[in-house]
């Protein structure tokens, strides 16, 4: 593992606090990042040093914490400009990177799918181009350890015309990667399957609360960003509906932009669904500050009018009343997917909550008509089912969408 050094600017202006928090979530991210934290250095100032983000005598002290402690990366807290990276790295002697460059590491390393790849590639030549210089950037250190994974083991050109072309060519297979998207488009308008996503800030436990809820095995670890390509699986609700369940990227204080840009078609997941499940780490010191970053950021993408539902996940954790998190009026549930408590209450509340923007129907469907009938059950809630012997046909009672095909609206 790296050895590394976390620096930090404590803004005088900015809540002390906050920033502190911000800090340690950089180190559980070089953990993540296989690294380990050495050293933390951290200077009060009112702004960062335009040429080396940190004063002079904070680079003296950091060059010989770097020497002594044998520091491979040097860490910043903050997005640095392309002046202060270099100059800071040349002044200490040690290889530094910033927040931005960490998360995006860590998406090169955990990235699956083909679209997750070409996202995280994308992103990461968008995050270098404007820190080419002159003929182009070192990027010697590009192919092994901490801020070095992705496009260097590509043999990546560091001339920006050819960086452009390949950025190009990425966009162009973005295109062609989501295209299998429009299927589920199509299948939403046809009212045939309802769309749930998980959403909420990094390590909440969303991937272990899917797995609870459809019998499924995804990989969860307790690490940030364990989940980057969302996952998507079928779920069978009390009542028989059939509904798509989302697993999506956990979101994170101060997100990369390059990431929100390039990671736009995957965050689809959020905006297209018909439902959102905010799953809130309730066991977190900071719970309250991440249900706010998660809120925000749901506003950012135009998801914050989407019907929520609010759990309060890792119940076994803690013993506290964290009603507080939540604010407004959406529906909220406590449970611990880890050990399965609450799951099959909150099944029945995603059915409560599915029902609110359905509406009732009757039908009379023959009872040679099985297929109907099974789609029925499939596409629709069904609260009564009768067997009519005379008729030889079946009365069918519950809620559907409105398009929903299967309903006739003449029966």
């Amino acid at each position: 593992m790296e050895r590394v050094i976390v620096v930090a600017v404590i803004n005088e202006k900015e809540d002390e606090a906050l920033q502190h928090r911000s800090v340690e979530e950089l180190k559980s991210l070089v953990t993540t990042a296989h690294g380990t934290v050495v050293h933390t250095s951290l200077q009060n100032r009112r702004t960062a040093d335009v040429s080396r983000y940190v004063g002079s005598g904070k680079v003296d002290e950091l060059s010989e914490f770097a020497s002594e402690l044998e520091v491979d990366v040097i860490v910043i807290n903050d997005e640095l400009s392309p002046r202060q990276g270099q100059s800071l790295s040349e002044s200490t002697g040690v290889a530094v990177i910033d927040r931005t460059q960490l998360i995006l590491d860590i998406f090169a390393e955990r990235a699956r799918t083909r679209e997750g790849k070409i996202q995280v590639e994308l992103a990461q030549l968008t995050y270098l181009l404007p820190r080419l210089r002159g003929q182009g950037l070192s990027l010697s250190r590009l192919g092994g350890g901490i801020g070095t994974r992705g496009p260097g083991e590509t043999k990546l050109e560091t001339d920006r015309r050819h960086i452009h072309r390949r950025m190009d060519e990425l966009k162009r297979d973005l295109v062609r990667v989501q295209k299998h998207r429009d299927v589920r488009k199509h299948q939403k308008q046809q009212g045939e399957r309802l769309h749930i996503t998980l959403v909420g800030y990094t390590n909440a436990g969303k991937t272990t609360l899917l797995n609870a809820l459809t019998d499924e095995q995804a990989f969860a670890e307790d690490l940030l960003f364990a989940t980057l390509d969302p996952l998507t699986r079928r779920l069978r609700l009390p009542s028989g509906l059939e509904v798509q369940v989302s697993d999506t990227v956990g979101f994170i204080r101060d997100l990369p932009t390059t990431l929100i840009a390039s990671f736009r078609s995957t965050l689809e997941e959020v905006t297209e669904a018909d439902l959102l499940v905010h799953v809130v780490d309730a066991s977190s010191e900071h719970a309250d500050d991440e249900v706010k970053t998660v809120e925000s950021l749901l506003q950012d993408l135009g998801a914050s009018g989407i019907e929520t539902i609010t759990v309060l996940n890792k119940q076994d954790e803690h013993h506290s009343n964290r009603e507080t998190l939540v604010s407004g009026n959406a529906p909220r549930i406590e449970v611990s997917a880890k050990t399965g408590r609450n799951i099959e209450e909150l099944l029945l509340l995603l059915e409560k909550q599915i029902i609110s923007f359905m509406e009732p129907y009757e039908q009379v469907v023959p009872a040679g008509d099985g297929k109907r009938l099974s789609r029925l059950k499939s596409t629709t809630i069904v609260q009564e089912e009768d067997f009519d012997e005379q008729t030889e046909s079946y009365f069918v009672k519950g809620y559907a969408r409105s398009q929903n095909r299967y309903v006739n609206k003449d029966n």
